[in-house]
C-alpha cells in the first residue's frame, strides 16, 4: 500500500468559515494568555483566597462526581439496557440540565430543595439538612449540571457493547449484579472514565447554579469560578490568573481524553498482542484419579437426586409453537432457513426473549419460573462471547465462581477443561491472543467448566476455517459424549448436523417440521431448505395424473404413484441428473433443455447448476473429465435428464 495519500483541496467556500470558526473559538484563550501577568502568577494563585476557593472547588467537585456515580451509573444503565414507557422523558430530563442556563437551574433547585421548596422543609425538619448557602448545596448544584455528562457518555458506551457479553455470563450462573460488576463495568470502563473526567471538569468549572443556589460565603460556597468573579472587579490581573489555572485544568482533562478512552479493552488488547496461530490440538493428558465435583443444588438449594443426568422437557409457545422432549446425553442439531426460530427457541430456553415463552423442566426440577443465572443452562453463542478483560483460565473459572466455588478450586476445575480440550497452555492468555478455533474451545471449556443441565450451542463453529473446523468439530464430538444432559446445536453445515447430532429438529415459521434422527432427515428430507443444504435439489408440488405437477412450474414422472392432490417434495440427488449436449434418447423420462448459469468445485467433483424455463433450477454433479468433454461453461446451452427412479418422494 503507498505510503501517500491524496490530498483534496477543501473547497473556499467551507474552509473559510471553518477557519473563522477556529478564530473564533481561539481567540479568547490567545486573550488570557497574552494578558496574563506571568511575574505574578505565582502570588496571584498563592494568595489565601485563592488557595482557599481551590480547595473547596476540589471538595466540591469530587463530592460531586462521587454523587454521580453514585446515581448517574444506574440511570445510564437503565436507560441502555431497559426498556419501559417513558424513556424519551427520561432522557429528556437528563439532558436539560445541559441546555438550561445555570441561573435558571439555580432558581429550579431552590423552589425543590431550599427552605420553601417543595423537598427543603421536609430534609430541614426530619434530618436538620439546610442545602441553600451550605457546602453541601454548592455539592448539589453541581452534581445537577455535571452528573449528564457521565450519563450521556456511559449510555453511549452501553449502547456499543454487546448483551451477548451479559447473557452469556447470566446463563453461566452470574445475579444481575455480578454481571454488571464484574463484565459491563470492566468492558465499558472508557466510557465511564471519559464520563467521570468530563462530569468532574464540569463540576470544577460551575458558577451559575451554584451562586444562585448555595450563595457565594467565602469558606463555604465561594469556589474557584466564583472567585473569578470577585477578582473581576477588583484585581483583574489576579481573576486573569485564575483563569489561566481553571483553563490549564480543563485543556488537560481534554488532552487526556483526545484518543486514549476510545474504544472497548478488546480493541486496545487486540492492537497490543496479535493472535497466536492455530496449533493441532494436543492429545488430552490422561486425567488423575480426582474426588467427584459436588453437583450444584437446585433452585431451593437442595441437592439434587437425579445423579447427573437430566432429561429435558419443553414447551414453547410464542413465536415458537413446539414441545421438545430429550433423554439425557442427547445432542440435537436445531436448523431451518433463517427466521424460523432457531435463535429464539434457543432465547426462550435461557428465559431471555419476550417473543417466546418456554415452560422447561431439566431432570426433577421446573425452572420456568427461574432468571436466568439460576436455570443452569450454559449458552455458547456465535461469537463465543469470551470477555475481552479475562484471561481463558479466568472466563473458564467464570461460571464457577458465580456459583461460589473457591477460587482456587474453580481455578483448578477451570485448567482441567482446557487441557482436555487442548488449550491449556494458552490460560493465561486474553481472548484477542487467541485464534478463532482456540476461542471456541476456550467458550466450549467455559460452558461445560460450569456443570449446566442443558447446553445450548449457537453455530459453534461458523466462524472457522474448514481444517480448524473439523478440529474442533472431533473435540466437541469427544465431550458431548460425556456430558450428563442434553445438547441444542444450532447449525447451518450440515457435516455439523450428521455427525454431532443424534436427532435433527427442523424448524419453520417457530415449529416443528420434522424431528428424527439424521439419517432419517437425511434420506427423505421434509423442507426444501434441508434438502438444498444437504446438496439435494428439492422440488415441491401436487401428485397428479401419475406425477407432480411442479409449484415451480414444469411437470415430474415419478416411478411412484401417489393418489392424486397429495402434496409432496421431489428429492433428486446430484449425481443422479445426467448432463447432455444434445437431447438424449433413451429411457430417460424427465429431460428438460437449459443453460449452465455457474459451475463449482466441490472436492474432485464440479456442481453445475443448470437454468431452465421448463423446471426449476437444477445442480449436477459431474467429474472434471466430463465437464471438459462437454465443453461445459457460463451461458453453454444444454440438456439435463432425470430417471424416474431415481426421485425420492417425501409426502408433506
Amino acid at each position: 500500500m503507498s505510503r501517500f495519500r491524496t490530498r483534496t483541496r477543501p473547497p473556499a467556500a467551507l474552509a473559510l468559515p471553518a477557519l473563522l470558526a477556529v478564530a473564533f473559538l481561539l481567540l479568547p484563550l490567545i486573550g488570557i494568555l497574552t494578558r496574563t501577568q506571568w511575574s505574578e502568577l505565582g502570588d496571584h494563585l498563592t494568595s489565601p483566597g485563592v488557595v482557599e476557593a481551590l480547595r473547596l472547588s476540589a471538595v466540591v467537585s469530587l463530592w460531586a462526581l462521587g454523587l454521580s456515580l453514585v446515581l448517574g451509573v444506574p440511570l445510564a444503565w437503565l436507560l441502555a439496557r431497559v426498556p419501559f414507557k417513558g424513556k424519551a422523558l427520561v432522557r429528556s430530563l437528563v439532558l436539560l440540565p445541559m441546555v438550561l442556563p445555570p441561573t435558571v437551574g439555580g432558581v429550579a433547585l431552590l423552589l425543590g430543595f431550599g427552605r420553601r421548596g417543595l423537598l427543603g422543609p421536609w430534609l430541614e425538619g426530619t434530618f436538620g439538612i439546610t442545602l441553600p448557602f451550605h457546602t453541601s448545596g454548592a455539592v448539589v448544584a453541581a452534581t445537577f449540571v455535571a452528573m449528564p455528562f457521565l450519563v450521556i457518555s456511559l449510555e453511549g458506551a452501553l449502547g456499543g457493547l454487546k448483551q451477548s457479553y451479559e447473557e452469556t455470563a447470566a446463563s453461566l450462573g452470574a445475579s444481575p449484579v455480578r454481571v454488571f460488576l464484574t463484565v459491563t463495568l470492566p468492558m465499558v470502563a472508557p466510557g465511564l472514565i471519559a464520563g467521570a473526567a468530563l462530569t468532574w471538569a464540569r463540576a470544577l468549572g460551575e458558577f451559575g447554579a451554584t451562586i444562585t443556589f448555595a450563595g457565594n460565603l467565602p469558606g463555604t460556597t465561594q469556589t474557584l469560578p466564583l472567585q473569578v468573579y470577585l477578582l473581576l472587579q477588583d484585581q483583574p490581573e489576579a481573576a486573569t490568573s485564575v483563569s489561566l489555572l481553571l483553563l490549564a485544568i480543563a485543556m488537560g482533562v481534554l488532552i487526556a481524553l483526545r484518543g486514549r478512552w476510545t474504544g472497548t479493552p478488546a480493541d486496545r488488547k487486540a492492537a497490543q498482542a496479535p493472535p497466536v496461530a492455530e496449533e493441532p490440538v494436543p492429545p488430552a493428558p490422561a486425567e488423575p484419579a480426582r474426588p467427584a465435583e459436588p453437583t450444584a443444588p437446585d433452585a431451593s438449594g437442595a441437592a439434587p437426586h437425579d445423579g447427573g443426568r437430566w432429561p429435558l422437557h419443553a414447551a414453547v409457545t410464542g413465536f415458537n409453537r413446539l414441545t421438545l422432549d430429550a433423554e439425557p446425553g442427547t445432542t440435537i442439531a436445531v436448523v431451518g432457513e433463517n427466521g424460523a426460530g432457531k435463535t429464539t427457541l434457543l432465547r426462550a430456553l435461557l428465559g431471555l426473549t419476550p417473543r417466546a415463552h418456554a415452560e422447561l423442566r431439566l431432570g426433577d426440577t421446573d425452572v420456568t419460573a427461574l432468571p436466568p443465572h439460576k436455570r443452569q443452562v450454559a449458552w455458547v453463542p456465535q461469537d463465543g462471547a469470551l470477555f475481552p478483560h479475562l484471561s481463558a483460565l479466568a472466563n473458564t473459572a467464570y461460571g464457577l465462581r458465580a456459583r461460589r466455588v473457591p477460587r482456587a478450586e474453580a481455578r483448578a476445575r477451570a485448567q482441567a477443561w482446557l487441557d482436555r480440550l487442548g488449550v491449556g497452555h494458552l490460560a493465561h492468555r486474553k481472548p484477542a491472543q487467541l485464534s478463532g478455533g482456540q476461542a471456541q474451545r476456550v467458550a466450549l471449556a467455559r460452558a461445560l467448566a460450569a456443570r449446566p443441565r442443558l447446553l445450548l450451542l449457537d453455530e459453534p463453529l461458523a466462524a472457522l476455517d474448514q481444517t480448524t473446523r473439523a478440529r474442533v468439530r472431533h473435540t466437541l464430538r469427544t465431550h458431548l459424549a460425556e456430558f450428563g444432559g442434553v445438547c441444542l446445536i444450532v447449525t447451518h453445515d450440515p457435516v455439523e448436523a450428521v455427525s454431532l447430532a443424534d436427532r435433527v429438529l427442523v424448524l419453520a415459521d417457530g415449529q416443528t417440521l420434522q424431528d428424527a434422527p439424521p439419517v432419517e432427515v437425511t434420506r427423505h428430507p421434509r423442507s426444501p431448505w434441508v434438502a438444498r443444504m444437504l446438496g439435494r435439489n428439492a422440488w415441491q408440488g401436487t401428485a397428479s395424473d401419475g406425477g407432480l405437477a411442479l409449484a415451480a412450474g414444469g411437470r415430474l414422472v415419478l416411478a411412484e404413484e401417489l393418489p392424486d392432490g397429495v402434496p409432496a417434495l421431489a428429492i433428486i440427488a446430484p449425481e443422479a441428473v445426467s448432463v447432455h449436449r444434445e437431447r438424449p434418447a433413451g429411457s430417460p423420462r424427465n429431460v428438460w433443455p437449459g443453460t449452465v448459469r455457474e459451475i463449482t468445485a466441490l472436492g474432485s467433483r464440479l456442481r453445475v447448476l443448470i437454468g431452465s424455463a421448463e423446471a426449476p433450477d437444477l445442480v449436477a454433479e459431474i467429474t472434471p473429465d466430463a465437464a471438459a468433454e462437454l465443453g461445459l461453461a457460463d451461458g453453454v446451452r444444454v440438456w439435463t435428464s432425470v430417471k424416474a427412479t431415481e426421485v425420492t418422494l417425501v409426502r408433506l
